[in-house]
């Protein structure tokens, strides 16, 4: 079995650790890996399937390696610089930034949605927004079944979403003290907005909720979405409402999200919370229900860990399906 030389860029961020540990629990067998991170934390170790690592400081001249793959968990501007950079040197890169979502040139993959479009010459690779990863799975299944016409999307993103400085935010709500990431307090609260906002009145994380589902499932849709801060550590949850071009059999739809081999399906009164998806690389679904008026709509509710699946845990799929695929 062929070994990989791995990088993780942002080791010792929220998503950076949980990388580490999501591909300490793979199939991949890492020959060697190599942990960067800021200068900051230079001194600083990981410890990966009994092994130690120190971290390495992040600039160009430290690449002097043979990579096989590197996980991005930096912001947008680096990983411009280091995308592009590890690319052109034949590393399969997987970046989990924006940057690079909605480049023509370069593939958003879910890989049991999209997979197949990849190739050997897909060196760069985008990893989606947390909240539409674990929307297009279940919207994937809909589609095929009933050929989606248009959505709306209402989620309720965990304060994990925004890293560290969430976090310590709701912490220090809590404690009593004003906020100072966000702009109201999270704790007790709940904000109707996630990024900056633009000229429509959309923010940034709703618009890409909206762009990458089109992108995933290459289709264009009706979408609009309204995304919503809340006080909870982990766990991204999400309220669908999707409409049909056919009439929607519940039944069938019920039959096939419980063989279904990356969703957890809960049928009835029973339905999926954000600690239920806390540790799971699974998208739960539930409350599944025709809409009271049309035959041709239905409204579920979908939860995942939004630094598992909807982060680290896909990131770590994409290469894993590179290299069952032989591409790598």
């Amino acid at each position: 079995m062929k070994k990989y030389n791995v990088a993780i860029l942002g080791a010792t961020g929220l998503v950076g650790q949980t990388m580490i540990k999501v591909l300490e629990e793979s199939s991949i067998d890492v020959e060697n890996l190599y942990v960067f991170a800021s200068s900051r934390s230079v001194g600083l170790n990981v410890t990966f399937r009994d092994k130690t690592y120190p971290i390495i400081e992040l600039k160009e001249e430290a690449f002097n390696m043979e990579l096989d793959f590197a996980f991005f968990a930096i912001d947008s501007e680096l990983s411009k610089q280091y995308g592009p950079f590890l690319a052109s040197k034949g590393v399969y890169v997987i970046d989990n930034s924006s940057q690079w979502r909605m480049d023509p040139t370069v593939p958003l993959i879910v890989p049991e949605i999209n997979g197949h479009i990849l190739n050997k010459d897909n060196h760069l690779i985008a990893n989606p927004n947390c909240s539409t990863i674990q929307s297009v799975v279940p919207l994937k299944v809909i589609d095929k079944l009933f050929n989606v016409k248009a959505v709306s999307y209402s989620s309720y993103q965990a304060v994990s979403g925004s890293g560290t400085p969430g976090l310590n935010d709701l912490k220090r709500g809590e404690q009593g003290f004003p906020p100072e990431f966000y702009p109201k307090q999270i704790y007790s609260n709940v904000i109707p907005q996630i990024d900056s906002f633009l000229e429509s009145g959309y923010t940034k994380e709703e618009m890409k909720m909206v762009n990458e589902s089109q992108k995933i499932l290459n289709k264009q849709m009706e979408i609009n979405a309204t995304c919503v801060r809340v006080p909870v550590f982990n766990g991204h949850s999400v309220s669908m409402v999707v409409e049909t071009e056919k009439e929607v059999d519940l039944e069938r739809l019920k039959s096939v999200f419980m063989k279904h081999d990356t969703i957890i399906y809960f049928n009835h009164s029973v339905y999926p919370t954000p600690l239920d998806a806390s540790g799971q690389d699974k998208v739960m679904v539930g409350r599944l229900r025709l809409d009271l008026n049309h035959k041709n709509k239905v409204l579920l509710w979908s939860v995942a860990d939004n630094i598992r699946k909807g982060a680290a845990s896909n990131a770590i799929q994409i290469a894993e399906y590179l290299i069952k695929e032989g591409i790598v």
